[in-house]
């Protein structure tokens, strides 16, 4: 695969699972790939008229057991470092990255706009979720179906980009580099 950024282009290689950072991240990542196709279902439901109360108590159970919604809302509370998982990204993951592999700034630096982009869509999805009413017009659902559809396409990308970018990096490191 190969990620432009500005002027810099990246190859990035299919991870080997060497480093014990590196199968844990993947995992992590096939937890949310999982959520992921559940939006989908989800999208496909409110695309096709289903009623108001039974999205409206899926998307609450995707929250309340989904990796996905539980690393944005209750990772606080678990760790008291970081608001969510890609905030500890952001905070620690990523600049350790950025000081062992400085070439790899420009795909680093889009990792971390797309860990604000996830944010916002899961905000969007949880308020459109609770907007939503059987006599909802069809506009207050297409925003939802539309909400769940994006989030599914934008983050699964992200997985796979962050994958292949952090496996390599990962794979150098004999300790956690502290700053």
């Amino acid at each position: 695969m190969t990620i432009e950024e500005g002027a810099v282009t990246l190859m990035l290689s299919t991870p080997n699972p060497t480093h014990p950072l590196v199968p844990e991240l993947l995992r992590v990542h096939d937890l949310v790939r999982e959520d992921l196709r559940t939006c989908r279902d989800l999208a496909d439901a409110a695309a096709g008229s289903a009623q108001a109360a039974p999205l409206r108590e899926a998307v609450d159970e995707l929250a309340g057991r989904s990796l996905l919604f539980q690393l944005r809302t209750r990772c606080l509370g678990y760790c008291r470092l970081v608001h969510d998982h890609h905030r500890g990204e952001d905070l620690v993951l990523l600049p350790a990255a950025r000081r062992s592999a400085p070439e790899r700034a420009a795909v680093l630096d889009r990792l971390q706009r797309d860990h604000r982009v996830v944010s916002d869509l899961l905000d969007e999805i949880e308020t459109e979720a609770w907007r939503l009413d059987d006599s909802a017009s069809g506009a207050a659902r297409t925003r939802l179906v539309d909400a769940l559809r994006t989030l599914s396409d934008h983050l699964l990308e992200h997985l796979d980009v962050e994958e292949r970018a952090l496996a390599p990096v990962l794979q150098t490191w004999e300790s956690w580099p502290h700053q």
